[in-house]
């Protein structure tokens, strides 16, 4: 059976909701649909699909689409990756309809026209084009659940796959520029439990502000820390960096205040280990600790997420560089990379800009429409002819 037009699959994709959202159960939707309609295409072209459900998600699905000529198609060959989830959207800020495919001033607007449901209407359109019997080498194409919140998805496929490609490609928004390396993510929520009582009186209680006070001297010393002992020339910015970003506490002038919550964030690079990185947080606080006991914990705000690199020696790095005439770039978003890399070497490479992606008005120039194919097919054929 012919599957459908590169437009009408775009719009297909754009058209079923798949919103992600830890915070708000009632925002959550089943990517399912999305999952069942990439199966149907993929298995017209030939492909072997296998749809699983991914653990600690809510009934969440991975996509996994195979096609390969020989009789061992677990080694070698191409893994294109994307996700099948997006981001809420502020319904009073866009001016087209999310969930409608709409082409306007040489653009494609829609929520996940970018990030990233079009990758995978890029992937259908290369491959409707090719013969795909004269492969050598498997292509593999998987799509994943929950990537805008806990990466579920990409996080149990690498667990659990016995899947050895050549090299893995991820879709993300890149304007078509390789990027070989991106910092982690940490979030952390520090908790001061004081003791209330009227502010007449500072001596009857335990003041959690004067507490968080402390903690955030401590926090500042480790900023600077990660500044003097961590470094890495591939990035912009380093080192790891650490913000004090949101703050809480007290609830009235006269009460000494019970309660204070700071919450951090943390952007490590790729050689820091997560667990480190929060036992250094830790150890940083606990003098505070020591002279407060049992008033301040600390625990992940998030599931953390850590950072990703692909060394600018790896062949596989180098091929691509030199097929695309480009060189590779750092980025400071996250993506499913560090996963996916542990299974092969990992580039994130994608048609349209990540400057759109959580934007109102999402949309990806028609300009990245025969580009972005022809970076495909060059990338098929590279590694699975």
């Amino acid at each position: 059976m012919a599957i459908p037009s590169f437009l009408t699959i775009y719009n297909e994709l754009i058209s079923t909701p798949t919103i992600s959202s830890v915070s708000n159960e009632k925002l959550d939707q089943p990517n399912r649909p999305v999952i069942d309609k990439l199966a149907t295409w993929f298995n017209d072209l030939g492909f072997t699909i296998s749809i699983e459900a991914v653990p600690n998600t809510r009934n969440k699905f991975n996509l996994l689409a195979t096609y390969s000529n020989n009789d061992n198609h677990s080694q070698g060959g191409l893994l294109l990756s994307g996700h099948t989830d997006t981001v809420p959207f502020d319904e009073g800020l866009w001016h087209k309809d999310p969930f409608k495919l709409t082409e306007e001033d040489n653009k494609l607007y829609g929520l996940g026209s970018a990030d990233m449901k079009g990758f995978f209407a890029f992937i259908l359109e290369a491959l409707r084009d090719m013969d795909l019997k004269k492969l050598t080498k498997p292509i593999y194409v998987l799509a994943t659940a929950d990537e805008e919140t806990t990466m579920a998805g990409a996080a149990y496929f690498a667990k659990h796959t016995a899947l050895q490609p050549d090299c893995t490609i991820i879709g993300e928004p890149t304007s078509l520029i390789p990027i070989r390396a991106h910092k982690g993510f940490i979030s952390n929520s520090i908790k001061v439990v004081g003791k209330s009582g009227h502010s007449s009186d500072p001596d009857k209680g335990i003041n959690a502000i004067e507490i968080m006070h402390l903690v955030v001297g401590q926090l500042l010393k480790l900023k600077q820390q990660f500044k003097d002992k961590y470094h890495n020339d591939g990035f912009t910015v380093p080192y790891p960096t650490l913000n004090l970003g949101i703050i809480h506490g007290g609830d009235a002038a006269n009460r000494i205040c019970g309660c204070c919550e700071l919450v951090i964030d943390i952007r490590v690079l790729p050689e820091n280990d997560i667990d480190t990185i929060f036992n250094l947080v830790c150890d940083t606080l606990k003098p505070v600790m020591d002279q407060y006991p049992n008033r301040i914990s600390v625990e992940h705000a998030v599931i953390p997420i850590p950072g990703y690199e692909c060394k600018k020696d790896n062949p596989q790095l180098q091929n691509i560089e030199k097929l695309l005439c480009k060189t590779a770039e750092t980025a400071n978003y996250s993506t499913e990379a560090p996963f996916l890399n542990k299974i092969a070497p990992t580039i994130v490479l994608g048609p349209g800009s990540i400057e759109q992606a959580h934007q109102p008005d999402e949309f990806i120039s028609m300009d990245f429409l025969k580009p972005g194919k022809m970076t495909i097919e060059q990338l098929i054929k590279d590694f699975c002819l």
